[in-house]
């Protein structure tokens, strides 16, 4: 009996291993696929880089626009409170689908970095020219910091997204439910300090955009 009683306790953990383990193996299966393609892992972290900068623009221009419309629809008097709701809430559910973009392309990054640095290090070792091998973990380690340069850009700006998304949302909801003018008001009161947050967010994801345009530069040189 206690067996038994066990069982179920352990069947969520498994299954996490599981999946784990499945997605870890899939990625493993893509990876050397891609090589047997001839399409290396440095040319796949290019590419997401590339993906990764294109959906950080996306994003900063998405959450200007939202700014922007959030301010005049606030700013506006007059109108018909449904509708100003509505404008609002397509800013909102847009902004939210450009930052799961920059979130699953910066996953993407970080995985591929991951695989190649991995298989870099390792095959260090099958070198049987001394200075081949120095000067290919001279190349590693340039290539390594200079990612975690880019890295870290794109995690200090991939951080900001959230707390402008919870202020843009919370306006959203507020207004969904107080269809009134007190209501806009006591809005229009909270957006010089989401002003302050968006632009923290647009600096930060121009930095990354810049360390990016770097990464891909060297990259692009060997």
């Amino acid at each position: 009996m206690p067996l038994i009683r066990f069982i179920p306790r352990m069947v969520p953990v498994l299954l996490i291993g599981l999946v784990a383990s499945c997605l870890l193996g899939c990625q493993s299966v893509y990876y050397k696929t891609m090589d047997q393609l001839g399409y290396h892992k440095r040319e796949i972290l290019v590419d997401r880089v590339q993906d990764a900068r294109s959906a950080q623009k996306d994003a900063k221009e998405q959450f200007e626009s939202a700014l922007d419309r959030f301010t005049t629809v606030l700013n506006t008097p007059g109108g018909e409170l449904q509708d100003k709701y509505l404008q609002l809430n397509d800013e909102l559910k847009q902004s939210e689908s450009r930052a799961e973009a920059v979130h699953d392309r910066v996953d993407a990054v970080e995985d591929v970095a991951e695989a190649l640095f991995d298989e870099w290090e390792a095959e260090l070792e099958q070198y049987s020219n001394s200075g081949l091998r120095q000067q290919s973990k001279r190349k590693l380690d340039q290539t390594r910091r200079q990612y975690d340069q880019l890295i870290r850009a794109m995690k200090r700006a991939e951080a900001k997204i959230d707390p402008v998304l919870a202020a843009f949302r919370d306006q959203v909801l507020f207004l969904k439910h107080n269809l009134n003018a007190r209501a806009v008001a006591s809005l229009q009161s909270e957006l010089s300090s989401i002003e302050t947050d968006v632009s923290r967010l647009i600096r930060d994801m121009e930095a990354s955009i810049r360390e990016a345009d770097m990464f891909l530069s060297t990259m692009a040189k060997g």
